[in-house]
């Protein structure tokens, strides 16, 4: 799964951030300061509306200061949220200053308006030199988001204790309204650069998503024009691209921004026909929409990260299960060499007058050939945790692969990841004495796992497990007399159980519940696939092995077809209850 898009903030969303909530904070009492992450703070703040949270990150692909909702509880206690509670507690927000085009943001603290400045917290976004510095009197650095070094920065090591100095001066001339047409072409056409390179070392705070804005409506367009050189535009080009230079102008200087989606970028913050702050909006509209966006963006690449390291941790254990499987089967192949072994020590034996060193030899061939067939013993019960284990792995990677293009919310991707992440931190790390101790599937909390939940075209129940905690649930601890269990014949893949005990089940339900179970297992890309139905009856479960293994006794092959329960899904389906691995 690719990952989704993310534009940072530039100068133009931090103008347009700054102007929504000035009107909203100035000013307002500090009360709470909450370390998110290790490159983000949550600051809580109560004015005459209520109480507001601004996030402020360093991070670098993402830096940002914006508003957002009410936090989750935690992250008070982390060294950096100790002293932003300490330098502020009892101030007041006075003053959110940000000068020229650079996307540094000072947020004054007094003890009440119209006092003296006594803490200033300096926030520079500015990709991978951000940073966040909280400032004394003297303005000398009380606390940094990070201390930069000498080897990381010749040109300004910064830290505790230092003397606050700002970030270098831009390069390029800043944009102003009053500079001609003519001028503002013979400054683009000074040197024979693609148009994208021009506008960004000619002028200040022109950032990728912003020069796309101006260059064309259509992103394929905008991309062909930047890459132009600058002595091949025609005529049309430079007065489309004035003529939005000129909405971007008049938006930074009178305040007018209003973000929408409907460009060549995923938002933009100016070109539109409204105005924001305080002219009358209710909420935060900017803060809020540049929120969302941060945090779906952010959110699926945490998701792609955490499943790209389950995975690997996945497929290394199953390459050493497979391996270890290997050396079982070849010393379980050396068991047969134990009749010659016994032939080699008769025929010494049978010797007219063996010598004691044949009698000796003899007997340590005999004792060779006891302990090979003894190791029968051993090994088989090794090759059946091996097997177990390897079909666990395999299905862990089924459910993993399912979870990438699957119809449910961010949020319940999410919730099944951590789940899957949870089983596979039992079945990679637990020993079998651990294993027989959880093998029941039950949990440390009591919650119940969250299944995700159908209807067949007869209205019955059809319950699919998407771990291996889900499966256990449905086709051991929920089933009862009457339900029917499917699964794909000789493949890794979801349990599935329809709920005939709660009525009569058609060939129609039968056909669905069987299409469901070829979806969720690795054979979904087939034509048709081989699908098990068994009565739950026929369900045992496997001693000492992980939740949701198990076998059975007879059963029908129904021959399924994976495409045909895309229609299915397509229907507004929901999971039971709530669960707790989320």
């Amino acid at each position: 799964m690719a990952s989704l898009p993310l534009q940072a903030m530039d100068i133009t969303s931090l103008r347009a951030v700054l102007t929504e909530l000035r009107p909203a904070l100035l000013p307002s009492r500090f009360e709470k300061a909450r370390q998110a992450d290790g490159q983000t703070v949550q600051l809580g703040f109560r004015s005459l509306t209520g109480r507001h949270w601004l996030e402020i990150s360093w991070l670098a692909e993402a830096p940002r200061l914006l508003a957002i909702g009410d936090p989750p509880r935690g992250g008070d206690g982390s060294t950096l949220a100790q002293q932003l509670q300490h330098g502020l507690g009892g101030l007041a927000l006075v003053g959110l200053e940000q000068q020229g085009f650079e996307r540094v943001v000072e947020l004054g603290f007094a003890p009440r308006p119209g006092e003296p400045v006594r803490r200033s917290l300096v926030v520079e976004l500015m990709g991978r030199h951000s940073n966040l510095f909280l400032l004394d009197e003297e303005r000398r650095v009380v606390a940094a988001g990070r201390q930069v070094r000498e080897q990381q920065s010749r040109l300004r090591p910064i830290g505790t204790g230092d003397l606050y100095a700002p970030p270098p001066p831009l390069s390029g001339s800043p944009p102003s309204a009053g500079q001609d047409q003519a001028a503002w072409r013979a400054e683009l056409n000074l040197l024979p650069l693609p148009l994208g390179r021009a506008l960004s070392s000619a002028f200040q705070g022109i950032s990728p998503s912003l020069a796309l804005q101006l260059a064309a409506p259509e992103r394929s367009e905008a991309e062909a024009l930047l890459a132009t050189p600058v002595q091949e535009l025609r005529e049309a080009h430079w007065q489309g691209l004035w003529q939005r230079w000129c909405q971007w102008l008049e938006a930074l200087e009178h305040d007018r921004f209003q973000l929408h989606g409907n460009g060549p970028t995923a938002y933009s913050c100016w070109g539109g026909s409204g105005e924001t702050g305080s002219a009358g909006h209710q909420g935060l509209p900017i803060n809020d929409g540049l929120a969302a966006h941060h945090h779906k963006v952010l959110r699926g690449r945490e998701l792609q990260r955490r499943r790209a390291s389950l995975e690997l941790r996945l497929r290394q254990a199953l390459e050493r299960e497979r391996s270890q499987q290997q050396e079982q089967h070849q010393r379980l192949a050396q068991v047969e060499s134990s009749d010659q072994l016994q032939r080699q020590a008769d025929a010494l034996l049978c010797l007219p007058q063996p010598s004691r060193e044949q009698v000796a030899e003899a007997q340590s061939l005999y004792r060779r050939a006891r302990r090979l067939r003894r190791s029968v013993e051993a090994i088989t019960p090794r090759l059946a945790l091996h097997d177990a284990r390897i079909a666990q792995l395999e299905a862990s990677l089924t459910y993993l692969a399912q979870g990438e293009d699957s119809l449910m919310a961010a949020e319940q991707q999410l919730q099944e990841l951590q789940a899957l992440e949870e089983d596979s931190e039992a079945l990679l790390r637990l020993g079998r004495q651990e294993q027989r101790r959880r093998g029941s599937g039950g949990r440390s909390d009591g919650a119940a796992p969250t299944p995700l939940e159908l209807r067949t075209p007869g209205g019955l129940r059809l319950q699919v497990g998407r771990n291996h905690r889900q499966n256990d649930w449905i086709s051991l601890r929920q089933a009862r007399r009457g339900d029917l269990w499917f699964h794909a014949q000789e493949c890794p893949g979801s349990h599935v159980v329809l709920k005939s005990s709660e009525g009569t089940a058609s060939e129609a339900d039968l056909q669905a519940a069987a299409d469901v179970a070829a979806h969720f297992s690795r054979a979904r890309d087939n034509n048709r696939v081989a699908v098990v139905m068994v009565t739950s009856e026929s369900l045992q479960r496997i001693p000492g092995a992980g939740p949701g293994t198990v076998r059975h006794r007879g059963g029908d092959v129904l021959w399924a077809e994976p495409a045909r329960a895309r229609q299915l899904l397509a229907a507004p389906v929901h999971s039971l209850g709530r669960d707790s691995e989320s």
